[in-house]
């Protein structure tokens, strides 16, 4: 019998949640340990999901002999840290996006991974969800011709508080880091780092993003033209525009289940590809066969594309006056 995954929870939070929820779905892995800095938000967790091993520190998880790999779900501002703790004690790290603060530290913690010969994947869940492989293999098929251009936003309002998460430059605040990263994420999918980036960005009386625009060009001329915001919504539908048709991912198209792909002088066609859970589930699953087949990385999720996303976003916050108080 084939030996199951065992996994740390860091952190007890909402998405911790979420993804504790949907890695019970698993086959072969499952939960041994949850840490917090709070013994008692251990113990809830813990019950919560059936895990006996609650630890009252981040340290005491990552030191936990009965874990093979840990999933990060604190806020962005301590990934870096957590990463490099939890890799030091020899284990395997799934981070929740934005990886980390910037490239700098990305790269540290990449490093860090490689030198041991350990696992570690960003944790950008919507590029595992069935439909958005589905929608990168039809566009390698050719099926809308040579693709141009990629529209895709994320946004909505957000009460502004300067001791949130959201709006403190401490704290890595920013529409960027929180919501803009799934739109550059989808455009690096599809289209690869750019070769040139520009973009305009509102700042929060707090000195962060409230909302921006940005415009990358990539390989081959093709743009991709993307948005976030803490300050309205935006429209929850992507498109992908090609010589010879376009694609729509229905929304909202960062956990979509639905596009249609319209081929020129051809009817639309419908494609619908459900996912499992809250679709934290495909990420997991991700890692559980790289796991099991001993790769340090995803092909999905390479780790030189995640530190190109933590650059794009470095020059981005540049060209703002977006500067985050960090040693």
């Amino acid at each position: 019998m084939k030996k199951k995954i065992r996994w740390g929870i860091l952190a007890t939070g909402k998405i911790a949640r979420k993804f504790a929820s949907d890695l019970r779905l698993l086959d072969g892995s499952l939960i041994t340990a949850v840490g917090s800095r709070k013994k008692e938000s251990a113990e809830i967790f813990g019950a919560e999901f059936g895990i006996s091993q609650c630890h009252d520190s981040y340290e005491a998880l990552a030191a936990d002999p009965d874990v093979d790999v840990v999933y990060i779900a604190t806020p962005h501002a301590i990934h870096g840290a957590n990463a490099l703790l939890c890799l030091r004690n020899g284990k395997a790290v799934l981070c929740e996006k934005a990886f980390t603060l910037n490239a700098k530290e990305g790269c540290e913690v990449v490093t860090e991974a490689r030198a041991r010969g350990l696992f570690l994947m960003e944790a950008m869940w919507t590029r595992f969800l069935p439909l958005v492989l589905k929608l990168r293999e039809m566009v390698r098929e050719g099926l809308i011709g040579e693709v141009c251009s990629v529209t895709a936003g994320f946004g909505f309002p957000a009460t502004f508080n300067p001791r949130h998460r959201l709006f403190d430059p401490a704290l890595g605040g920013g529409a960027l880091l929180d919501l803009g990263i799934y739109p550059l994420s989808l455009a690096f999918f599809l289209l690869g780092p750019p070769e040139e980036v520009r973009g305009f960005a509102r700042l929060t009386p707090s000195g962060v993003d409230g909302q921006s625009s940005m415009m990358l060009r990539h390989q081959g001329g093709a743009v991709s033209l993307l948005q976030a915001s803490l300050c309205h919504d935006i429209s929850d539908q992507a498109w992908i525009n090609g010589t010879k048709g376009k694609i729509c991912l229905h929304g909202p198209w960062w956990a979509a289940q639905a596009l249609t792909l319209e081929q020129t002088g051809r009817a639309p066609k419908r494609v619908k590809l459900p996912f499992t859970g809250s679709g934290y589930f495909h990420e997991a699953e991700e890692v559980q066969h790289c796991l099991e087949r001993g790769q340090t990385e995803s092909l999905i999720m390479p780790l030189d594309e995640t530190l190109a996303l933590m650059e794009t976003m470095d020059r981005l916050r540049a060209v703002w006056g977006v500067d985050y108080p960090m040693p």
